[in-house]
C-alpha cells in the first residue's frame, strides 16, 4: 500500500493525484508522490520523471511512474521526500529531525539528485557534531559529495585537534589502506601551516614598518617644535609634554646620547640614530637646506651619489635591484600615505566644520 509524504499538503501540486511511486532500495515500500513537487526539487528527477512519465503514457496503460532510490534505508528515503515536500523552510520539527538523524546518507541523496539547500543544510548538521573520532570519515565524505563547507570545517578541526585525531581507529585505518588520502591531508595541513606563519610573518613586518612611521613623525616633531628634553636648533625645549611622550622621550634620550657619544662607530645606540637619520633624509620632501633635522642635507646628497653610481653599475649587469635598504624605504613611506589617509577628516566632517 503506498503511502503518502507527510508534507504532501504543503506541496504546490499536493491538489492533484498524485502520479508518481518513489520505491526504495528493499522494494518493500513505495511513497506517492507528485511529480511537479519532485522535478521542481531536483533536475536529476526532473530528467528521471520526463523518461518514466512519457513511457507511461506511451504504454497506454495508465497508472503511476516508479522512481527508485537506491543505496540508502527506506526511512531515510522517506525523510529526503519529505524533506523536497518542505522545500528550504527551516525550523519545522519533523524535517530538522530528519535532517540530524540522517544528515550523511541524505548529503549523498543531494549530492547526487542536486539539492543545493540541502546539500548545504546537511553539510552544516554534519558539521556542528565534529569530533576527533569522527572527523577523518567526515572528510572522506565530503571528498566524495563535493562538500567544500565541510571540508573546511574538518581540515580545521584537524589542524586544531590533530595530536588526537592521530590517535583515533578511523586515522590508523586511513593510514593503512589508504596513504594516498592521507599523505593530501598532511600536505593540506602544511601548506594552511605555512599560510599562518606566512600571515605572522606579514603582520610582524607591517608592525615593524609602523613604529619606523611613527619614529619619522616624532623625529620630524623633535627637530621642529621641540619637546621637554630636545628642541630645534637654537630653541629651548618645551615644557609642556607631546601627546605621544612615551615613544618621543625615547627617541629623545636616543637623540642627546647620540650628541655626547665619542665612539660613535662602534656604539650600537648610535648606529641606531644614524639609521633612522639616514631614513628620514630618504623619506623626507622638504627643500635642500631647510629641513631642520641633523644631516638630513648630508644624506640626501650622500644617497644620490650612491644611486647615480648603483644606476651605472645595474646599466652595465642588467640588475635594476634597490636592494634591501630600497625595499625598506618603499615600504616605510607606503605605511606613511596610508596612515596619513586614515588620519585625514572624510569629507561629511569637513563640511560639518
Amino acid at each position: 500500500m503506498p503511502e503518502a509524504p507527510a508534507r504532501a499538503a504543503a506541496g504546490g501540486g499536493a491538489s492533484a493525484p498524485a502520479d508518481v511511486d518513489v520505491v526504495t532500495s528493499s522494494g518493500g515500500r513505495k511513497i506517492a508522490a507528485h511529480s511537479s513537487v519532485l522535478a521542481s526539487a531536483s533536475p536529476v528527477l526532473e530528467t528521471i520523471l520526463e523518461r518514466r512519465l512519457q513511457r507511461v503514457k506511451e504504454s497506454g496503460k495508465g497508472g503511476r511512474a516508479v522512481v527508485r532510490i537506491r543505496g540508502v534505508t527506506d526511512d531515510v528515503a522517506a525523510a529526503f521526500v519529505r524533506l523536497l515536500y518542505a522545500g528550504s523552510r527551516r525550523g519545522e520539527g519533523e524535517v530538522e529531525e530528519d535532517v540530524e538523524k540522517y544528515a550523511e546518507q541524505l548529503l549523498v541523496l543531494a549530492h547526487a539528485y542536486r539539492v543545493p539547500w540541502l546539500k548545504l543544510w546537511c553539510q552544516e548538521a554534519i558539521g556542528s557534531r565534529l569530533t576527533p573520532g569522527t572527523v577523518v570519515d567526515a572528510l572522506q565524505l565530503a571528498d566524495l559529495c563535493d562538500a567544500p563547507q565541510l571540508h573546511l570545517r574538518c581540515m580545521r578541526l584537524l589542524a586544531k585537534e590533530f595530536r588526537a585525531v592521530e590517535r583515533t581507529e578511523a586515522w590508523r585505518f586511513l593510514r593503512d589502506n589508504d596513504p594516498w588520502q592521507e599523505l593530501d591531508v598532511l600536505r593540506q595541513l602544511h601548506d594552511a601551516d605555512m599560510r599562518r606563519r606566512k600571515w605572522r610573518r606579514k603582520r610582524a613586518e607591517q608592525k615593524v614598518y609602523m613604529e619606523l612611521s611613527d619614529a619619522m613623525d616624532i623625529l620630524r616633531h623633535i627637530c621642529t617644535e621641540g619637546c621637554t628634553e630636545v628642541g630645534p636648533v637654537g630653541q629651548a625645549p618645551t615644557k609642556s609634554p607631546c601627546p605621544a611622550y612615551a615613544t618621543c622621550r625615547g627617541l629623545q634620550l636616543l637623540i642627546r646620547h647620540f650628541s655626547l657619544c665619542k665612539s660613535r662607530a662602534s656604539c650600537p645606540r648610535c648606529q641606531r640614530m644614524w639609521q633612522l637619520l639616514r631614513l628620514h633624509a630618504a623619506l623626507c620632501r622638504v627643500p635642500d637646506g631647510h629641513c631642520n633635522t641633523p644631516l638630513c642635507t648630508q644624506f640626501k646628497l650622500k644617497e644620490q651619489q650612491k644611486e647615480a653610481v648603483s644606476a651605472s653599475v645595474a646599466a652595465k649587469a642588467g640588475d635594476g635591484s634597490d636592494g634591501r635598504w630600497g625595499l625598506l624605504v618603499k615600504k616605510v613611506k607606503a605605511v606613511s600615505v596610508m596612515s596619513s589617509l586614515g588620519k585625514r577628516s572624510s569629507p561629511s566632517q569637513c563640511c560639518r566644520a
